[in-house]
């Protein structure tokens, strides 16, 4: 007899639909085979699920038994047909009605035992479950909220394989999980700007960069506060919409980062790698390709502390990320593509012993081993960042200045007006901020009068600056005239937004 349920397989943050074929017959020697493309933690599926099913009360007869995971041409790994597996022979052996598993889609890894545990990648499955139109989704309890995210969809969670049966059997009253009734606010980071004593350049470099969703480098010398700075980045940020937290629970979903339980991710990524960080955990791969943390800081801020200390051809592979917004790994197996539309904010010092722009210290480095530090990073990589700000060291009467300065609170209010000003002019286009500017509408939003032509003709002349500087020297005066509330590009905007890039100047 030959008994089918369906489950589904990730490709990058998309699920695809995958159909367990059964084929259970007592003709012949007794076997199990498994086929489809299937990895070494799916051909594991046999132990775990023979298991669950002996531990749930339920016998098969010895039999011959063949499972198909079709599509075949495309690799299944990981646990989640755990459950859909043991359904499907149930059904097979005459156990279940085949007709009860019409409809539904599953996912699920198996104890010993038949306990349900939870597996990454349901709430791609889910949202592939809403559009096919399915039933209903059973998922492990770990994954109940997750799933529930996709609204418009049944979705149960049996904490066991036997009462994922008395379910789809309609012996048990267990009621779907609801959605959440609306998203929960932020994590309070326990952060704010104004504890940052001094560096009040640093500060407003920031804010606009928040406000445009800039990539930023802040140089200086040790313990000037550029930790401290990029750290409360995201206490100024605008909190991410639906659709945005929707887009960053996919990754962390698929990634299998999402903590036990969890729903919706209401708070923007902060990912802060080490600088011993390999090329694919930077972008993603692997044998089998996983997001990596550009992918994981996607609409929140990949921080790079001690930016030089990175191996160089690992920075190198950040420049398409930053550029398109996503990340594309091609295999000869499969070729699969993720979101990292994110805001770099590196720190770096400005030489090996970090102290060339300290006063109060003598720099040791000789002019060949301050080029060699800097010559770490490729002009092209710097292009792609749009504020080159340096991080003086702070005065003592600075520090102990008891004046307050201005917060997190005040900086956002400022950054959510820019933004709002931001999100009317591109409604209906693929553009979120300043920051993704490109092309014509660059051209559009971003007009010059007679003055501002001669300004920026002058920087360009005199600093070299590339066509991409050019570009994003415009993008960061988009911004600081949307923080005035002024929709022409006046001089002096230009003049903050090239100010802005310290490295052009020490460059030309």
């Amino acid at each position: 007899m030959i008994a089918k349920a369906v489950s589904g397989g990730l490709l990058g943050v998309d699920a695809f639909r995958v159909e367990v074929e059964v084929d259970f017959s007592r003709r012949g020697m007794p076997a199990f085979t498994l086929v489809g493309l299937a990895e070494a933690a799916v051909r594991e599926a046999r132990e775990r699920v023979f298991a669950a099913l002996r531990s749930s009360g339920f016998r098969l007869p010895a039999g011959r038994i063949t499972v198909n995971l079709a599509p075949a041409g495309l690799r299944k790994n990981g646990t989640a047909y755990d459950l859909p597996l043991a359904l499907a022979l149930l059904a097979a052996a005459g156990a279940l009605e085949g007709n009860r598993l019409h409809g539904w889609m599953l996912a699920g890894e198996l104890s010993l035992d038949g306990a349900l545990r939870a597996v990454p990648g349901v709430l791609p499955l889910a949202v592939l479950a809403r559009a096919e139109g399915a039933r209903g989704l059973i998922v492990p309890p770990d994954n109940a909220e997750e799933a529930a995210i996709a609204r418009g969809l049944p979705v149960f969670a049996p904490r066991t394989l036997e009462e994922a049966v008395r379910l789809l059997t309609g012996e048990s009253s267990l009621a779907p999980v609801l959605p959440q009734q609306s998203a929960q606010p932020a994590e309070d980071c326990g952060m704010d700007f104004a504890e940052v004593k001094g560096q009040s350049l640093a500060k407003r470099a920031l804010e606009v960069a928040a406000a445009g969703g800039h990539n930023v480098l802040l140089m200086g010398p040790p313990g000037s506060g550029k930790s401290m700075l990029a750290r409360r980045l995201p206490t100024i940020l605008p909190p991410l919409s639906f659709e945005e937290a929707l887009e960053v629970t996919k990754i962390y979903s698929v990634a299998g980062l999402l903590p036990p339980g969890r729903g919706l991710m209401t708070a923007r990524p902060f990912r802060s790698p080490h600088h011993t960080i390999s090329e694919v955990a930077l972008v993603g791969g692997g044998q089998h390709p996983r997001p990596g943390e550009v992918s994981l800081a996607h609409r929140g801020v990949l921080f790079l502390d001690e930016l030089p200390e990175y191996q160089k051809q690992t920075l190198e592979v950040l420049r398409q990320p930053l550029e398109d917004g996503t990340v594309c790994i091609a295999r000869a197996a499969q070729s699969v593509s993720y979101p990292a539309a994110c805001m770099l904010v590196a720190a770096m010092n400005p030489c090996p012993c970090g102290y060339q722009t300290d006063p109060a210290h003598q720099c040791v480095c000789s002019e060949a081993q301050i080029a060699r530090y800097r010559g770490r990073l490729s002009g092209p990589l710097l292009d792609r960042i749009d504020v080159h700000m340096e991080v003086p060291a702070v005065p003592y009467e600075e520090l102990r200045d008891s004046r307050g300065t201005a917060s997190s609170a005040e900086m956002r209010a400022r950054v959510l007006s820019a933004r709002a000003v931001q999100e009317a002019r591109y409604a209906g286009t693929p553009c979120r901020c300043n920051a993704e500017l490109s092309g014509r509408m660059l051209e559009e939003h971003c007009a010059l009068d007679a003055a501002g032509h001669s300004l920026l003709r002058g920087a360009v002349q005199t600093l070299g600056l590339s066509a991409r500087a050019y570009a994003r020297i415009l993008r960061l005066a988009r911004t600081i005239a949307d923080m005035a509330g002024e929709p022409k590009l006046l001089p002096e905007f230009l003049a903050e937004a090239i100010s802005l890039r310290v490295l052009d100047r020490e460059r030309s």
